[in-house]
Order: structure tokens, then sequence, then C-alpha cells
């Protein structure tokens, strides 16, 4: 199978083969095709409002094992209000402004993906 990797800037056309891995060709124009066999989607969560507050979104694909938010709870900038596991590492989800949680759309065991949003602070 063959892959186009996007990797600082440059894209490297991969192909991939039981038990080897080669680069085809490697190029700074954008990626037009994409990769193929992305991974499964994971249960989209619930769209915040506009305007409804400062967002807190995942910065990657991965589980949440922890909230420490509910909804109405006060919080400061730099607070930890949730953990997100990718690749076996455990990521602490900060406020990103100080206000009260308005809205949360995830709970432990949830699986987000990349900027899916996880609470809404007001």
């Amino acid at each position: 199978m063959k892959y186009i990797v996007n990797l600082n800037g440059k894209n490297y056309e991969v192909e991939v083969e039981e038990g080897s891995a080669s680069i085809v060709s490697v190029s700074d124009a954008p990626v037009s095709a994409p990769a193929a066999a992305p991974a499964p989607a994971a249960a989209p969560a619930p769209a915040a409002p506009a305007g409804s507050g400062e967002k807190v979104v995942a910065p990657m694909p991965g589980t949440i094992l922890s909230v420490s938010v509910s909804e109405g709870k006060p919080v400061k900038a730099g607070d930890i209000i949730m953990v997100l596991e990718a690749m076996k590492m455990e990521n602490e989800i900060a406020a990103p402004c100080s206000g009260t949680v308005t809205q949360v759309f995830v709970q432990k065991g949830s699986t987000v993906d990349t900027n899916t949003v996880l609470a809404v602070i007001g």
C-alpha cells in the first residue's frame, strides 16, 4: 500500500509491504489526496453553540482518562480539567482561560479525535 506522509512541510510517498517500508518520492508540494486507510472514526461529540464561550478542544486523538470539572464549576487559566491518554502517554488538558465551565461534552472512557470540543468555559 502507498501512503503520503507530511513531515515538517515535506511530503513523503511511502510504500509499505509486509515486513518492509520504502520511500518512493519526496516533495514540497501540498498533499491533494487523503492518506489511504484512515483510522476508524470516533463517536462525534455534540457541537458547542457558537459564541457561547472558550472551547476546550482535544489536541490529539485519544481516550479521556479522567474529567475533574463539571458544569457550573469555576476554573482558573491553567487548571487541569481533564486527562487525555494518547499513545500510552497521559496528557493534561488545561483550562485556556478563567471562568465557569458551562458545558462538558466528554466523560471518562470517551474516545475523541483531534479538535473534538471537550468542554466550554464561559
